[in-house]
């Protein structure tokens, strides 16, 4: 089914089923964007055509379009800080990240022949491989070194589950062209021995700077957990209980993550955890927070807030200090290149 071609009311009603059955995945922004382009609060304008950028730069933000108007997905490039006027990359995408050179969009197509794909871009934006995938878009990131890419998907239709709904993580390894269609493949300990379910589910994988050991949420009998992954031995191990979309430093030290809160209307909030001491410690971002967050440097995070039919970056500190700062406004899946 080509949700993307559904009318609103219907494209609506499908995320909400989602989001209420598979909660862990976090939001599938299927949201269309506003007319302005995405920008600082303080400066953005929709006056004039916005510029045109084509290549990868360094020191840059790179931003999905969010809101209710026909350019949604429109991917951005805007200066560090939010500020200036930002520049149209030319691509369109569900989900996007990028670093050292490298991007990964995460597209839906208008068929049902392939429907959606995950495509690496070079520095110049030039395609360097294409991945046919099914179901929605929900999580991207790509490795420190631009070599590791990696995405999530919301899919459909694996009998296991008799809402009809899971997801499905998938790594390649842009320098062998070593592809992992999906995380189930690789063994799984938990409390010392191979663990093995109908129910498993991966999303939200994140890369150390050796491109070999990674991190990423698993779920299985109603709980998540937080896994340890050994790419070159296809293997993983659970860490901890209740962790989701974790999102590892530059420094390769700790990893923040969202854990369920118990709260009916903010049922996750934002926590980084020491990986040398297992120290757990609360960020000072009070609301709902549904997303894998990104770090904008080696002291605070991004991530994308809700807002009515929009969403918004924002950015805290990643030792639980100071308070939420709005980034950008009408943008979602932030990435600090």
């Amino acid at each position: 089914m080509n949700v993307s071609a559904l009318p609103a009311r219907a494209r609506v009603a499908i995320l909400v089923v989602a989001v209420l059955l598979f909660g862990g995945v976090g939001t599938i922004y299927v949201l269309n964007a506003r007319s302005e382009p995405a920008g600082s609060p303080r400066a953005a304008s929709s006056a004039g055509p916005v510029p045109r950028e084509t290549a990868l730069g360094e020191g840059e933000l790179l931003v999905v379009r969010a809101g209710p108007a026909q350019d949604s997905g429109e991917v951005l490039a805007v200066e560090p800080g939010g500020e200036g006027r930002p520049r149209s990359t030319g691509l369109r995408c569900k989900r996007f990240y990028a670093a050292a050179g490298t991007g990964l969009c995460l597209h839906v197509n208008a068929t049902l022949v392939t429907p959606a794909e995950a495509i690496v871009l070079d520095r110049d934006l030039h395609e360097v491989r294409k991945v046919a995938l099914a179901g929605l878009p929900s999580r991207a990131r790509v490795s420190a070194s631009g070599r590791m890419a990696t995405w999530t998907f919301f899919v459909s239709g694996d009998s296991y589950l008799s809402v009809g709904f899971s997801t499905r993580a998938g790594i390649l390894d842009t320098r062998t062209g070593t592809l992992v269609k999906s995380l189930e493949d690789f063994a799984l300990v938990k409390d010392g021995h191979v663990y093995k379910a109908t129910d498993l589910n991966y999303w939200g994988v994140t890369f150390a700077a050796d491109d070999n050991r990674f991190y990423a949420t698993v779920s299985s009998q109603g709980r998540t957990y937080l896994v340890q992954g050994d790419f070159a031995a296809r293997k993983m191990r659970v860490l901890r209980e209740n962790a989701e979309c974790p999102s590892l430093s530059p420094d390769g030290t700790r990893v923040v993550y969202k854990k369920r809160t118990g709260g009916a209307n903010d049922p996750w909030r934002l926590y980084a955890l020491d990986l040398r001491s297992g120290r757990e410690t609360a960020l000072a971002e009070p609301a709902n927070v549904d997303d894998q967050a990104a770090w904008l440097d080696d002291r605070t995070v991004m991530y994308s807030r809700l807002r009515g039919d929009s969403s918004d970056v924002w950015t805290v500190p990643a030792d639980g200090s100071g308070r939420p700062a709005l980034l950008l406004k009408d943008a979602y899946s932030p990435a600090a290149t």
